[in-house]
């Protein structure tokens, strides 16, 4: 096949495989109800590998979708336009911690957490933290805007990426953003981030590090509902504590993660469990923990303490970011949502998702964080029966018009992928989806990359 042989002279140093039992495995990512096979996938080995695929495709008007760890929850990773997985894995290297102007010079392949365990080495942290950073990429996380739960305080992957070099649809390359945060004209890199790799493929970037805090504290508040938890995470965000995170579990999803590896020893009849961290300078931050458990106190908390020690801080947020995969362990399949709602209606939007489940018998536990609004409902079903599998993707799509009745959004950091692509139709108005079609046209005019994510048809 031309396609292939040219390919093959494109990524010399790579691979390029088309045969049947591999291209099944990269039909889907961690959104496993799409799938569409590739024609082919190939491992270029460098940017410039990168650039050259992405003019083969260009040439033959073959479209192509960008895949680094595949746990996109939304299909961000799916190729459904049938075309060519460019797999990012071998671009895997960090190539420089400077502490000095506090930056790492990573390529897409990198892990996140490998990001995160250099920095610390050298007292520093990479703040975004995704429940599946050890598995996830950076240039995954920059086409998605990944946050996890200390964005809360620190923000989104768009806040902590400083510069990229980026290869676009018809193979060219340039860079994009700036070390000094300075930019001129239109912000290229602000649009990139979060484009879901329908704009362009990051091949390197330059992200930001911040000094690890002086002190942190994590307290754990046991609630025997969830509308007293949710009046906690309130009060504490009006006391005018910015906590690092904060991270609420319902009953169900608590008796998931006690299955698991990392078990707390939760009580089996609470209602939510709150975990708060708090970090700064070590007398603010003994203050702020000593009012996080007041709060608590004053919402009839069953249990409120401090992690004694940083083992027992590591073993509760082991176990809150297991959570996911533990599903798998009270149901055959799960289906993770992502949605966001004004805190303050935490207490609405349960209740209402709660509704969801019921009528459409499908059990949900809830896993979020709370201080932002990001829920992250998990919809447990059996993907054995195909009326199992309609019913919860009818579920889903109604816990996200909850979250938009409630003056919310359908996604807080999942993306839209081909997920979700009704639900922003709903969010937003024709002219709004209409600018963003624009937008992804002036980038790539044949629509080549990641096609058929984000917009309806």
């Amino acid at each position: 096949m031309a396609l292939i042989d040219d390919l093959r002279r494109a990524a010399p140093r790579g691979q390029v495989r088309s045969e049947p039992a591999l291209l099944r495995a990269y039909a889907q990512d961690g959104y496993t109800l799409a799938a569409v096979e590739p024609r082919a996938v190939v491992w270029p080995a460098s940017a410039a590998e990168v650039a050259a695929v992405v003019r083969v495709l260009a040439r033959h008007r073959v479209p192509l979708v960008a895949r680094g760890g595949g746990t996109s929850l939304s299909g961000g990773a799916t190729p459904v336009g049938g075309g060519v997985v460019v797999h990012l894995s071998r671009l895997n290297h960090i190539l420089g911690v400077d502490t000095d102007a506090a930056i790492a010079e990573v390529e897409p392949g990198v892990v996140n957490a490998w990001v995160s365990q250099a920095a610390a080495r050298r007292g520093y942290a990479y703040r975004p933290d995704p429940s599946s950073q050890q598995a996830c990429t950076i240039g995954g996380n920059i086409g998605e805007n990944a946050g996890g739960p200390h964005c809360l305080k620190y923000g989104v992957t768009l806040n902590h990426v400083l510069m990229a070099d980026v290869v676009w649809a018809d193979g060219h390359e340039s860079r994009v953003g700036s070390l000094s945060g300075d930019g001129e004209g239109v912000d290229a890199l602000a649009l990139l981030v979060g484009s879901e790799g329908t704009l362009g493929l990051v091949t390197r970037a330059w992200v930001r590090l911040l000094p690890l805090a002086e002190a942190d504290a994590t307290v754990q508040a046991v609630f025997d509902t969830v509308e007293d938890a949710s009046r906690t995470v309130s009060d504490v965000m009006a006391a005018g504590i910015v906590p690092a995170a904060l991270e609420m579990m319902d009953q169900l999803a608590v008796s998931a993660v006690e299955r698991g590896q990392f078990r707390v020893g939760y009580p089996a009849d609470l209602g939510a469990v709150l975990l708060v961290e708090v970090d700064g300078l070590a007398e603010q931050v003994a203050d702020e923990a000593a009012e996080v458990q007041a709060i608590a106190a004053r919402h009839r908390v069953r249990s409120v303490r401090r992690a004694a020690s940083p083992a027992e801080r590591t073993l509760w947020w082991a176990n809150r970011k297991t959570a996911f995969g533990a599903m798998g362990l009270i149901s055959p399949d799960y289906y993770v949502q992502d949605g966001v709602i004004p805190r303050s209606r935490l207490p609405e939007a349960l209740d209402a998702i709660g509704q969801v489940g019921r009528q459409r018998d499908i059990r949900i536990a809830n896993v979020f964080h709370a201080g932002d609004g990001n829920l992250h409902p998990l919809l447990l079903y059996d993907g054995r029966d195909p009326k199992d599998v309609q019913r919860v993707q009818a579920a889903g799509h109604e816990v996200l018009d909850v979250c938009l009745a409630l003056g919310g959004s359908v996604t807080g950091e999942h993306g839209i992928g081909v997920e979700k692509r009704e639900d922003l139709a709903h969010q937003l108005t024709e002219s709004e989806m209409a600018f963003q079609r624009a937008v992804k046209a002036a980038f790539d005019p044949l629509d080549l990359l990641n096609p058929g994510k984000i917009f309806l048809p």
